[in-house]
């Protein structure tokens, strides 16, 4: 007679293997790829916690279980990643969207009122969370997304049409300001700035995640000197740039963009209370 395996058999068993393969939250893990393989929200998973499983999804389920075991990010297997409260389409195309960056989001509600008509240009979009979620949350804001990857770019336009924005949000494929147009009044970006040598001694699961969305070169600011560059001469009198960084480089970053033409410059704590923005105006 054949083993039966329940829902709470199996995510105990699966819980106990990740964690012997390195995984960070192994029964959350567990638990959101079981979910996913049953089509079925947690809550609904864990009130069927005795149901037998079947072999179809079972099956369904070892192959999750393989590829999270192999080190691949929970987001790309799911296929999906909260961020500000909603959930956006991912894949190995892009950068996982993390909790630090809705900061981004934050500033950039400070600076547009709820009624306000403003310009919005999301740089290294990726996803699209960041300027997508800011059309959300100030609805007469119009969002332009740039990203030089055609397989990120085609991910934004997913999340674009996901969440129903596509009346004022652009995805375009370009560099950086190439292919923008116009003056805005806020600049939002999450730039690649992970020194090169930096990259192999990140986590398993961070290096496969895009190269491009990581790499800022020799020291992580070529991309950063890049906008800095160019950005005052994008944005209005008093518009904004807000810029996420890794925590050794704001104060770095606020004096390049005061010598760039910006009038003022802030280093700002992330929700560590560690320096990881630069919150700027012309």
């Amino acid at each position: 007679m054949s083993e039966v395996w329940t829902v709470r058999r199996a995510i105990l068993w699966t819980a106990s293997y990740l964690q012997k393969k390195g995984a960070d939250s192994p029964r959350t893990d567990a638990d959101l790829l079981l979910a996913d393989a049953l089509g079925v929200d947690r809550l609904r998973l864990l009130l069927d916690f005795d149901k037998p499983l079947t072999p179809e999804e079972l099956a369904a389920y070892r192959k999750r279980i393989e590829r999270r075991a192999r080190g691949e990010p929970l987001a790309y297997i799911l296929g999906r990643k909260e961020f500000y409260g909603r959930d956006f389409v991912v894949g190995p195309e892009v950068l996982i969207p993390r909790p630090e960056t809705e900061a981004l989001v934050d500033f950039g509600k400070e600076e547009i009122g709820e009624d306000q008509p403003a310009r919005v240009l999301d740089l290294c979009a990726g996803t699209g969370c960041v300027g997508i979620s800011l059309a959300l949350e100030r609805p007469r804001a119009t969002v332009d997304l740039v990203e030089v990857d055609p397989g990120a770019a085609e991910v934004a336009r997913r999340n674009v049409d996901r969440h129903g924005v596509g009346d004022r949000v652009r995805v375009l494929v370009g560099d950086l300001f190439a292919p923008a147009d116009g003056i805005y009044d806020v600049i939002v970006s999450n730039p690649p700035y992970v020194p090169s040598g930096e990259i192999e001694g990140l986590s398993r699961e961070v290096r496969m995640e895009p190269r491009l969305a990581l790499d800022g070169g020799p020291d992580g600011l070529s991309v950063v000197r890049r906008i800095a560059a160019d950005a005052a001469a994008r944005l209005r009198p008093g518009g904004m740039l807000a810029l996420e960084l890794s925590l050794e480089q704001p104060p770095v970053v606020a004096d390049l963009l005061l010598r760039s033409g910006f009038a003022r410059a802030e280093v700002r704590p992330d929700f560590t209370h560690r320096d990881r923005y630069v919150v700027a105006w012309t």
